[in-house]
């Protein structure tokens, strides 16, 4: 709960320069939530045919501890998004209304988080059999893709 109101109080001290940048502020609203370095991980946001992945690492394998908080937030992410809650992509995008959360909330019964540690970092794999599940969770996916500018597909392909 701490780490929580520490988050959600470094949300409101934005950086004067971040406050002219929307990307800028997303990036600073991420290291809040997140607990790292927004700008020495990189993100990838995957589309599978059976649903997709989260895959965050560090840029430098010698970068234990933002390493080390990826794997801490993580399975984090992987227990609430399983329960259905979406708040941290909600805060992080400053949005009530992150595509396909209100969906993927909905049929949480359908999906499987699955976290996964990655060399330098971590991974959430994403499965579901339901289809309106699976296009919500494309949906999310390629949202977090263009907000996070990866540069990931944004079509499905095999696991």
């Amino acid at each position: 709960m701490r780490v929580l109101s520490v988050a959600l109080f470094s949300l409101f001290v934005i950086v004067p320069a971040a406050a002219q940048d929307p990307h800028a502020q997303m990036q600073h609203r991420g290291a809040a939530a997140m607990g790292f370095d927004q700008d020495k991980t990189t993100h990838h946001f995957l589309l599978y045919d059976d649903g997709g992945a989260i895959d965050i690492a560090v840029k430098d394998a010698a970068d234990v501890k933002n390493r080390d908080a990826i794997r801490s937030h993580l399975p984090h992410i992987a227990k609430l998004f399983g329960n259905g809650d979406f708040d941290v992509p909600a805060l992080v995008h400053d949005s009530k209304a992150v595509p396909g959360t209100k969906t993927l909330a909905a049929k949480k019964a359908a999906l499987t988080y699955t976290y996964i540690e990655t060399p330098k970092g971590g991974r959430v794999d994403v499965v579901t059999k339901d289809a309106e599940a699976l296009a919500a969770l494309h949906q999310f996916l390629v949202y977090q893709i263009a907000e996070h500018k990866t540069g990931d597909p944004t079509t499905p392909r095999k696991r």
